[in-house]
């Protein structure tokens, strides 16, 4: 079976049969080429339903934590989300996919650069803007966003992300414990702010001056 069978049969039966239900990410999952953000020597696994490790300690994560994660933000095209933990690059081009305009921040310089490379040879690089840095203190120059994902463990909301939202913005994290989390939405709303849990998840920690301090 080639990749685009697997990635079919990927979206067939661990998004859409679990309840992934917006179209738009269902697509951007069909198209987007995972193989490619994983490590050659795992390309066979690819279109599992598990993580994969991507070196450095970090892990490219579940088909299905990326399409929940994408469809809880609810994006429309042309949004400007922010990432905090870019990893291989494939959330991002996930995101770039339905036509927001991404800013991630990876602590890793190795992984940024190989997956600002990534992106740009897939025909996002004008659309991706990748930096090195501490993601849990945001990206403040290029604020605010209409949404900000978080792809790594937060034990607490960091306070900057929060300050960081457009009106009616949300932040979507991994919120708890370092062996166990709930996926946390944050919306920002004209009375205040509006918290909501998706079910259990597992992501590494979020390191930096406003999460875990230990690697």
């Amino acid at each position: 079976m080639g990749y685009e069978a697997e990635r079919l049969d990927m979206v067939r039966e661990q998004l859409a049969a679990r309840g992934i239900r917006d179209e738009r990410v269902l697509s951007a999952l069909a198209v987007i080429p995972r193989h490619q953000f994983v490590p050659k020597g795992q390309r066979r696994f690819a279109y599992g339903d598990h993580p994969l490790a991507i070196g450095h300690g970090q892990t490219i994560s579940q088909p299905y934590m990326v399409a929940l994660m994408t469809e809880t933000m609810a994006l429309r095209a042309g949004a400007r989300v922010l990432e905090v933990g870019t990893g291989s690059g494939y959330q991002a081009a996930v995101l770039a996919q339905l036509g927001a305009e991404v800013f991630t921040i990876e602590r890793v310089p190795e992984l940024a650069a190989g997956a600002a490379e990534r992106l740009r040879a897939l025909g996002f690089g004008a659309q991706v803007h990748v930096r090195v840095g501490d993601g849990s203190a945001g990206w403040c120059e290029a604020s605010p966003f209409d949404a900000i994902v978080v792809t790594a463990a937060a034990r607490r909301i960091p306070r900057a992300l929060l300050g960081q939202l457009a009106a009616a913005g949300c932040l979507v994290l991994p919120l708890g414990e370092s062996e166990l989390q709930g996926l946390a939405r944050i919306r920002r709303m004209a009375a205040g702010w509006q918290e909501e849990y998706f079910g259990e998840c597992r992501f590494v920690k979020l390191i930096g001056a406003d999460g875990w301090n230990d690697a």
